[in-house]
């Protein structure tokens, strides 16, 4: 019995060599045009990031046209020194103390009564038993009636109200390099228009003044933009980075091993990936109420410290770093989560399966073989999370984050403010000076996560070297 042949089909499927041309052409000029597009949106991106950059360099950096109220060389000069050989950072402790209580017997600034309880919020820098050590000395020196010194922020103090600067006038970067004569030109023309009818021509001086500088990142905050620095927002931005990893990589991770490496596919686990997917996406103002509501108010009495100490708690609230923290480990937790199970996936079964094969237990092999070889993945993506967090203000400014603070923070229940705070707070005075200081901030905030995400890059490369 023969079978017979399928009939051929009337259509041919199969295109002629005109036709193949045709279709490759316009397969390759799709291609062009894709390929087009992702330059030019790359183009932008970097243009975008450029001007960002550029501004913010631009405002750091320039020409200032300065007034002083009380000169630096007169000051040093009444203290029996010569302005040549001695500056103002070079006086002592006892004598810049002069400085400060003959402004305040002249009217400038505070009164001295009223110094004591300035030196006791604002200058507590040093443990106090060990100034009480000092202060009990045979003898003591003449500062104890006065509180715990710190030479450097007593020198910012009489900056700020004996010396009194006064930024009149500021260039950008780059018109401050190729037309410098045309600032001196402008502030003359300032005075002849009677701008500055309190000062005369005279009094003014400019100077090249760099906004980002060591001096500007050991300073504390200040309500006078000359003198201001951002010491105490990078304390306070290093203890969120610190209590947001103790609380972010260890559950984050945890909870990656155990969805990975033991969850069943049950539709409860299914939920619970569903809802992790869903909470990286969630608006980071989100999770400063839920930080407000839990942290804050639910658990005032941990957070504020409360139940660690017998007298009067470190805070009278829960709005304190280790609540801050805390809320930023939540928002980042989803992030951490994911990219820790994506590095546990891309760990090939192989290893799984020779582990348990030569008798190790499911946990023996998931930390001997598969963190080891997911390590570097899941270090990049923890520290990205957290590079994120950092520059978050939102959450913060809900649970409770200083716009002003001048003390440093001393552990997990002090106050505390961070850098994104720091330049909110600067970027809405209208004072120019303020906006030069915000672009410093900025600055060094760039900084702060670039060195964030390098490191990210080394840790990465160092531990893929290992396992190789």
């Amino acid at each position: 019995m023969t079978v017979a042949a399928p009939p051929r089909p009337s259509v041919d499927y199969f295109p002629n060599a005109e036709e193949y041309k045709h279709h490759l052409g316009g397969r390759r000029r799709r291609a062009r045009w894709f390929q087009l597009f992702s330059l030019f949106m790359l183009s932008l991106a970097v243009l975008a990031l450029s001007v960002l950059l550029y501004t913010i360099v631009n405002d750091s950096f320039g020409l200032v046209a300065i007034i002083n109220e009380n000169e630096p060389e007169d000051l040093v000069a009444s203290l029996g020194h010569d302005p040549e050989v001695v500056s103002m950072g070079e006086l002592s402790f006892d004598e810049l103390v002069i400085l400060l209580e003959g402004a305040a017997s002249s009217g400038v600034g505070r009164r001295l009564e009223r110094e004591q309880r300035f030196y006791a919020d604002r200058l507590v820098f040093e443990s106090e038993a060990v100034w009480d050590e000092i202060c009990a000395s045979d003898e003591p020196p003449t500062g104890c009636n006065r509180g715990p010194r710190d030479i450097s922020n007593v020198l910012q103090l009489v900056n700020e109200r004996v010396v009194v600067p006064d930024v009149i006038m500021a260039y950008e970067l780059v018109p401050s390099l190729f037309s410098p004569e045309r600032f001196e030109e402008e502030v003359d023309a300032a005075f002849a228009a009677g701008r500055f009818p309190e000062y005369t021509r005279d009094q003014a001086f400019i100077e090249w003044r760099a906004w980002f500088n060591p001096t500007f990142l050991l300073t504390p905050q200040s309500s006078t933009p000359e003198i201001a620095g951002i010491r105490t927002a990078i304390l306070g931005s290093f203890w969120l980075v610190l209590i947001t990893l103790a609380f972010a990589v260890p559950v984050g991770v945890g909870a990656a091993i155990y969805l990975v490496e033991y969850a069943k596919p049950t539709r409860f686990n299914g939920f619970i990936q569903t809802n992790i997917n869903n909470l990286a996406g969630v608006p980071s103002i989100v999770y400063g109420m839920l930080g407000l509501a839990i942290f804050v108010r639910l658990l005032e009495p941990l957070t504020s410290g409360a139940m660690f100490t017998d007298g009067v708690p470190p805070s009278d609230n829960g709005r304190t770093i280790i609540s801050a923290g805390f809320t930023m480990g939540l928002l980042t937790l989803p992030v951490v989560i994911i990219s820790a199970q994506e590095a546990l996936k891309a760990v090939p079964d192989s290893l799984r399966q020779a582990g348990l094969a030569l008798g190790a237990t499911r946990w023996q092999t998931v930390r001997s073989q598969i963190l080891p070889v997911a390590l570097p993945g899941i270090l990049t993506g923890t520290i990205l999370a957290v590079a994120r967090a950092v520059g978050e203000t939102a959450p913060l400014i809900l649970v409770g984050a200083a716009s002003f603070i001048t003390s440093d923070p001393s552990g997990p229940f002090s106050k505390f403010t961070a850098l994104p705070i720091q330049i909110f707070q600067w970027t809405s005075f209208p004072q120019e000076e303020f906006h030069k200081i915000a672009a410093a901030a900025s600055l060094a905030l760039l900084v702060l996560l670039l060195t964030l995400n390098a490191a990210a890059v080394i840790l990465r490369n160092r531990f893929s070297r290992r396992v190789e």
